[in-house]
């Protein structure tokens, strides 16, 4: 028997972050070294600290929505990809829908386009939205399940629900083997407080300097808050299955804007009174996430208390000014 001409890449051996040099990126980057994998992070350097990544991590200055990806893709030939890299606000996504969707959408099939061409498939995860993909619902549907029709009510949810609708064609198409990763509210230490997404962050820090914050509408708006370390666990529990999704990885209860102000103002006694402002476009008013698909079919489930999480972010801030 003949053997074929035809070359084919070698093993692939390294895991890309795409966008691993953010706020969640670089504690993916921690979890994935600690576990003896090699990592290459592609990242442009436009919300990210690199003072975080992990000097055992290799890092590439580029964006995805950049052709050239394609030939560093298929010279990384890597074994899964974890894609973070996107357009992460609502507010922004209101003012600017065309870039958004041209991060988000036309940067994700930027990724998928080489992949496709790869002898070796590599897993393919893909950080959706947990809040913003399911539009207002009646509390009476609350909290949201992925078995919920996803009605977006912003730009930023509208293209969290393309790339995910991509990625299932590309799965039956091109044999790509997937999952998506719905968020809840992600917080903890390194995010970044000066952005306009991040409520917590954004309000320690302020609260910590003694500056003003800011409650946009009247504070009952409710959200899923998940600790750091809890996501990045259920993340990767996902990842070593061999499930397509999507799943909510989140705590399943709602906490309000007013909630965190009055959790902080207890820790951090000196901060000044919160102020009030008009309702900002596209926020939804409550959505928190149904996490029984993850417990029951990858055994998962948060484990901080909100309580914990928040004190133990206010510890990071404090000793990170000091």
């Amino acid at each position: 028997m003949s053997k074929s001409n035809t070359p084919q890449q070698p093993a692939p051996e390294t895991v890309l972050v795409t966008g691993g040099a953010g706020f969640i990126g670089t504690h993916l980057v921690d979890a994935l070294i600690d576990r003896g994998e090699h990592v290459t992070v592609i990242d442009n350097g436009s919300t990210s600290n690199t003072q975080y990544l992990h000097p055992d991590a290799t890092l590439i200055n580029q964006d995805i929505c950049n052709p050239d990806i394609h030939d560093l893709i298929n010279d990384l030939n890597p074994k899964s990809i974890y894609h973070l890299a996107a357009q992460t606000s609502v507010a922004i996504s209101a003012r600017e829908p065309l870039t958004d969707v041209n991060i988000n959408v036309n940067g994700t099939l930027n990724l998928l386009e080489p992949i496709r061409h790869l002898h070796h498939r590599p897993r393919f995860i893909l950080f959706s939205t947990g809040g913003a993909i399911y539009g207002d619902l009646d509390p009476s549907a609350l909290p949201a399940s992925e078995s919920i029709a996803a009605k977006p009510l912003s730009p930023y949810g509208a293209s969290k629900l393309a790339m995910e609708n991509y990625l299932r064609v590309y799965g039956h198409l091109y044999d790509l083997n997937y999952t998506i990763v719905r968020p809840a509210n992600v917080y903890g230490p390194r995010q970044n407080p000066d952005g306009e997404a991040g409520v917590i962050a954004i309000f320690t820090q302020a609260m910590l300097e003694g500056r003003q914050i800011t409650i946009f509408g009247d504070g009952n708006d409710q959200r899923d808050y998940i600790y750091l370390s809890d996501f990045i666990d259920g993340v990767l529990t996902l990842a070593d299955s061999n499930l397509p999704g999507p799943y909510n990885i989140g705590t399943g209860y709602g906490v309000s804007v007013n909630e965190i102000h009055d959790v902080l103002s207890e820790l951090i006694p000196t901060a000044k009174p919160a102020e009030h402002g008009p309702p900002r476009a596209g926020d939804i008013p409550k959505i928190w996430l149904d996490v029984t698909a993850a417990k029951n079919d990858l055994g998962w489930q948060a484990k901080t208390s909100f309580q914990d999480g928040i004190w133990k972010t206010v510890d990071w801030f404090r000793q990170a000014t000091s």
